[in-house]
């Protein structure tokens, strides 16, 4: 049978579970995710391929109103990211009103003319089920989409019938990516982001919005199957240096631990983490610091 193929962005407001429903319908974390909204900076592709299939998605951060900088970067992410695939999933929360950002991505599918399809996540969320209908009503409104899928990431219910709507939407063509590809991040960006995830996870209020991490070293060694990772975690203040370490570094500790767990599953060998703690203050408007943490320079123009 001939390959078809399709690239994907995934868009919606944040924490409505983008990210999560990424990982759900890939089977394998390649996105983090926690319950602060704006937890994805960058875009992450993920690769489906079943059978002829093969779906390229790219996970997005949330709408919402740039603040700093690093918000400008990601608000301009999602535009290129819409400007550059064959289908959008829009993820909406079940439990949620339409929101001014949902509105504004309708808006660019009916100006691009770019087939949508609409995900109405977290249903596992709704004791009765007949709330849907007008919650599906509402944003039928907005736009024609392909299909309407309601879904929930946490479950898994709902998501093969996504996966069979989006297919359906895929055209004839070679596949992008190797069958066996999961993602197209490299491994240090893929480490970054575990252990960014369990700074958001473990951490409380705006400090983990205030960090970023870089991945200073990473090599496996030629006698064991071992990875060795250097890290630094950068953060606004020195009160934030403190609360990330922890008393006696207890919570730099708890970090580092969860983070090697999750980097050991995903790399399938040990892995020796070391993270170091350092204050850039404002480092979210200092355009040098960005551009070293690799968002594009462009971006900032």
């Amino acid at each position: 049978m001939e390959q078809k193929t399709a690239f994907i962005a995934i868009v919606g407001r944040p924490n409505v579970g983008k990210s999560s429903l990424l990982n759900c319908m890939l089977g394998q974390k390649v996105a983090i995710v926690s319950p602060k909204p704006q937890t994805t900076r960058t875009r992450i592709t993920g690769v489906l391929t079943e059978g002829c299939n093969q779906l390229v998605f790219i996970d997005t951060p949330g709408l919402h109103k740039p603040r700093n900088n690093l918000d400008s970067y990601m608000l301009r992410s999602v535009n290129e990211s819409v400007a550059g695939v064959d289908v959008c999933l829009l993820v909406a929360d079940a439990n949620s009103d339409l929101s001014e950002g949902e509105r504004i991505l309708a808006d660019k599918f009916g100006t691009m003319g770019i087939p949508a399809v609409l995900a109405i996540n977290k249903i596992d969320m709704i004791r009765d089920k007949s709330g849907l209908a007008p919650v599906i009503s509402k944003f039928s409104q907005l736009y024609d989409f392909s299909a309407v899928v309601p879904c929930s990431a946490r479950t898994g219910d709902g998501t093969e019938a996504l996966k069979s709507e989006l297919f359906k939407l895929s055209e004839t063509g070679a596949f992008m990516f190797d069958e066996d590809t999961l993602t197209d991040q490299p491994e240090r960006v893929l480490a970054a982001e575990i252990i960014r995830e369990k700074l958001l996870r473990l951490l409380d209020k705006e400090i983990p919005h205030g960090t970023a991490v870089f991945v200073e070293r990473m090599k496996e060694r030629e006698d064991k199957p071992v990875i060795d990772i250097d890290a630094t975690v950068f953060c606004e203040r020195d009160s934030h240096k403190g609360i990330i370490i922890g008393k006696g570094g207890s919570m730099l500790k708890k970090i580092g631990s969860c983070a090697r767990q999750d980097m050991e599953k995903f790399f399938g060998c040990k892995v020796n983490l070391k993270i170091w703690v350092k204050v850039k203050e404002d480092w979210r408007n200092r355009e040098n610091i960005l551009r070293s943490l690799g968002y594009d320079q462009n971006d900032f123009e």
